[in-house]
């Protein structure tokens, strides 16, 4: 626990909402994270009772602040600094289906490249 402020690229490691550290400074560089409402760099202290939006993948993650680390921790203490106010993940279903061949029916003829495309939306 630190007293003042703690780095937001450091504090979103810590709480493992990245994998690594330099992926997290990456995020901020790249305007994926704000606190309190405004772009955040690297550098950019957050506080308790900051809000943290951050998009990782494809998800929205919106964080208030309740706890500052800077040691990477296990996830059940992870989870007790922050609350997660997020907004629920999009559903599975939309997600196309994967099309796949038998297994030794080797390459697709002529015909069924044609039909492919066309179920892609390619042709």
């Amino acid at each position: 626990m630190a007293g003042g402020g703690v780095r937001v690229d450091s504090w979103l490691w810590a709480v493992r909402m990245f994998k690594s550290r330099s992926a997290s400074a990456a995020a901020c560089r790249g305007g994926h994270v704000e606190v309190d409402g405004e772009r955040a760099k690297p550098s950019t202290s957050v506080g308790i009772g900051s809000t943290v939006t951050a998009r990782v993948g494809d998800r929205l993650r919106v964080l208030e602040v309740t706890g500052l680390i800077v040691k990477r921790v296990g996830a059940p203490q992870a989870q007790q600094c922050y609350v997660d106010h997020s907004p629920p993940p999009p559903p599975r279903e939309f997600v196309a289906p994967v099309v796949q061949r038998d297994r030794g029916a080797g390459r697709p003829t002529k015909r069924e490249r044609r039909q492919i495309d066309q179920l892609r939306g390619r042709a």
